[in-house]
């Protein structure tokens, strides 16, 4: 008998092409090795833990069975992907997961060649890999194309409107619905053994059919649970399911953990699909680490932890975040006002409102992965006379953005936007960035856009908001901590439209608009040091422009520079406009306007982000010094 160390066999998986020769026991090993060691990367970096665990089988049968990157795997939203990045050629940098240079959290198609298509938002899977699909027919890349997609993913109509076209269309492609709504454990009895002998042996159709009796083979509390995963999504037309109704194939539910079952549904797919195939997978979000199956998310979002007990390792925190700061006086301006209701995306946790859901629970609504729904059901609710907070991130408020101008703007109805995770927001990267809010908001009429300062500033914005009955208004403000401002007690409503001077100087005016200010006083403090004292004031609204105070402090200094954390085209664009059409520029104002850079920032620290855009305080000191010029410096001097 040897007495050599076991190799493990992920130690062996360089690429998925070294599965083929693994036996099926082989390969239920190595799923426990690849949990294993996604539980101990992400204990390293943080980021998306419990939907990578809910598909770890899923990710080896995908790539044992199929033949990446040929064949097309593409995971909607990603947050699920890291076993799948470990199982491809990236294990040996797999622990450095959302770090500056490291690897992407999501899936990236320049990252990879097993990325077929990028993500970050959900519901897009269905219709990138239809897109694939057609493209093979067409003449383009071979290869089966094969989306995998959560059940909340199903609340978006984009997943609907991808099958509709896919049903009509009648190309082979093959869905994966990955459903974790379920508490139950799935049983590797009966039901396993018998789908096994099913799908490996029989002829297509009698396979079909075979797959939707098996449900009455399972014991009693396994048979209710698939019974309601079945009611939930297929008893939603008379005469067939709505997936058949939609021109799917459906066969499920499956075991998603149970890797024989895996195993035989996707070679039997494989071998026989003639058309679009929807397969149903019950699977347990945060699988196998007990920390994770216990937490209220499932592990969904983790900073670093320890691997035996869980616990994370936040950093001590010395001042509120921004989005509790939000959270808690919204909850103070609904104890006053009945008409105050909440409406959010899916995110109640990430954008404070579990808070008001439990105090408010008939006047908050939680819409679901639904973005456009969630704007033009608030802008329903406005029009019934209701005061609604429509609150969602800045990268997803993009998503509702015919909303945002058809039905709310066109209308003029009063929906309040609170707009979270404004500018660079770290490991997530560019597509979770803030960037674009302030162009797209600021350019329709009779809107009002705000950005908060500070905390303290927050707090009176949502007053203002609370208080706003004439047309949508829209407050943004970033991710992370406040700056530890004395906050009010009883804050005042706003004046719309009206900036406030935060400190007089000379020669140089800067107009800051959002949290920016901290580090433009940063600046400031530092060219004081040469003798520099540049005037400073905090725009608050880039829409409607504080036009007093814009002429003022451009008559009053030779020169104007405005700052925000957004892209070209918002606030310091709205600056140029008005300064130009009042001939301004004809007096000799030098004018600059700091915006983040034409490009879209890989994740690093926020720190490090807004160094790449040239934004922190240094960066605004060496503007002022530029717009100055040399001369007036050597003069001074």
């Amino acid at each position: 008998m040897s007495d050599l160390p076991h190799t493990p066999i992920l130690d062996r998986v360089k690429t998925p092409a070294d599965m083929k020769g693994l036996t099926d026991q082989e390969l239920r090993t190595l799923a426990d090795e690849l949990r294993a060691e996604t539980i101990s990367a992400v204990s390293v970096t943080g980021g998306h833990l419990g939907a990578g665990l809910g598909v770890v089988e899923m990710t080896v049968a995908l790539h044992a069975v199929f033949d990446a990157p040929k064949d097309k795997i593409i995971w909607d939203v990603s947050h699920q992907c890291y076993p799948h990045k470990i199982l491809t050629g990236r294990r040996d940098r797999i622990r450095t997961l959302r770090a500056e240079g490291g690897l992407s959290g999501f899936t990236k198609r320049s990252e990879s060649p097993y990325d077929p298509f990028g993500a970050a938002h959900s519901s897009t899977s269905i219709s990138a890999a239809l897109g694939f699909a057609v493209a093979r027919d067409l003449g383009g890349e071979g290869g089966d194309a094969i989306a995998i997609i959560g059940d909340g993913s199903m609340s978006a109509g984009m997943a609907y409107e991808a099958m509709n076209n896919a049903g009509h269309l009648g190309k082979r492609l093959i869905v994966i619905l990955n459903d974790n709504e379920m508490s139950i454990a799935p049983p590797t009895g009966a039901m396993s053994s018998y789908l096994s002998r099913l799908y490996a042996g029989e002829p297509f159709q009698e396979f079909k059919a075979a797959a939707k009796g098996a449900v009455s083979l399972l014991p009693e509390p396994f048979r209710e649970g698939a019974k309601r995963a079945k009611d939930m999504l297929k008893h939603m037309t008379v005469g067939g399911t709505l997936f058949e109704e939609l021109g799917f194939s459906y066969l499920g539910p499956i075991d998603g953990h149970d890797m024989e079952q895996l195993l035989s549904v996707l070679r039997t797919v494989k071998d026989r699909a003639d058309g679009p195939i929807l397969i149903h997978a019950i699977t347990k979000k945060g699988k196998g680490f007990a920390p994770a199956e216990a937490a209220r998310d499932k592990g969904h979002a983790t900073a670093k932890f320890d691997v035996v007990t869980g616990e994370q390792k936040k950093a001590p925190s010395n001042a509120p975040s921004y989005t509790s700061v939000f959270a808690e006086s919204l909850l103070k301006h609904a104890a006053d006002d009945p008409r105050i209701c909440a409406v959010t995306a899916a995110m109640p946790d990430g954008t404070g409102l579990s808070t008001f859901m439990a105090r408010y629970a008939s006047r908050c609504f939680d819409v679901g992965i639904a973005e456009q729904h969630a704007v033009t059901f608030s802008a329903g609710l406005a029009a019934g006379g209701m005061r609604p907070f429509c609150a969602l991130y800045s990268t997803f408020l993009q998503r509702g953005y015919d909303q945002v101008v058809h039905d709310v703007a066109i209308q003029g109805l009063p929906v309040r936007f609170a707009i979270d995770r404004a500018g660079l927001v770290g490991a997530d990267g560019a597509t979770h960035a803030g960037s674009f809010d302030v162009a797209y908001l600021a350019n329709l009429p009779g809107f009002v856009v705000m950005a908060a300062a500070d905390e303290a500033e927050l707090v009176r914005m949502v007053a203002t908001a609370a208080a706003h009955d004439d047309g949508p208004i829209a407050f943004r403000f970033p991710r992370g901590e406040g700056v530890g401002v004395e906050m009010p007690e009883n804050p005042e409503v706003l004046e719309i439209g009206k900036g406030r001077m935060i400190r007089e100087g000379k020669e140089v005016a800067i107009l800051s608009f959002g949290t920016r200010l901290q580090e433009v006083t940063k600046a400031c403090e530092a060219l004081e040091a040469k003798g520099i004292t540049p005037t400073v004031a905090d725009a608050r609204f880039a829409k409607p422009l504080d036009r007093d105070l814009i002429l003022q402090l451009a008559h009053s200094h030779d020169a104007l520079i405005t700052v925000e954390e957004g892209a070209v085209g918002g606030f310091g664009s709205h600056v140029a406009q008005l300064l130009a059409d009042e001939g301004v520029f004809d007096h000799g104002l030098k004018f600059r306007s700091m915006v983040l850079p034409d490009i879209f920032i890989n994740q690093a620290s926020p720190k490090a982000m807004y160094d790449v855009a040239a934004m922190n305080a240094e960066h605004i000191a060496a503007k002022v010094l530029d717009v100055l010029g040399v001369a007036t410096l050597e003069k001074r001097a």
